[in-house]
């Protein structure tokens, strides 16, 4: 059975037709052309596919598109500014925190929501968030610096 879905991805409304098994993940990356929210295990342990709903981390992979209905969806895309990279970004790159890039994306948006919901949390407010999510390549010491780094220059701009 087909169901529409009306909601905003990244400041835009969209409505769109999905079955009502489609998942928000394959939503965003299928139908809405977003691939920097990735696919990973689909069971919720990666943290690959995380984005914001009404500005709250979410794994969409465990969220079906017809449960957005209506609501606000941030992805990774919606994140910078143009061509300038969100502080979080910028700091990703500069520290280091990424190798593949696969989970780049829900590093990124786990560590955006952490530092809206905490502008100034510690090393094991950090790492808590950050256990969320899986990296295979870098391991944890370059993310939570770069995490570290985000806040500090958020901070500096209010």
């Amino acid at each position: 059975m087909k169901h529409t879905v009306d909601l905003t991805v990244n400041g835009e409304a969209c409505s769109e037709t999905v079955e009502a098994r489609t998942l928000l993940v394959h939503l965003l990356r299928d139908q809405l052309g977003l691939t920097g929210t990735h696919v990973g295990c689909v069971v919720g342990e990666c943290g690959a596919c995380s984005v914001l709903v009404d500005g709250k981390l979410v794994k969409s992979c465990l969220m079906l598109a017809v449960q957005a209905d209506g609501r606000d969806v941030t992805t990774i895309e919606g994140l910078s500014g143009g061509a300038a990279l969100h502080p979080v970004q910028e700091a990703f790159v500069q520290r280091f925190a990424l190798q593949c890039g696969f989970c780049t994306p829900g590093f990124v948006m786990a560590a955006h929501a952490l530092l809206c919901a905490n502008p100034d949390p510690t090393e094991a407010e950090i790492r808590q968030v950050l256990s969320s999510n899986l990296c295979m390549c870098t391991g944890y010491v370059q993310i939570v610096e770069a995490v570290k780094e985000a806040a500090a220059r958020l901070r500096s701009c209010t």
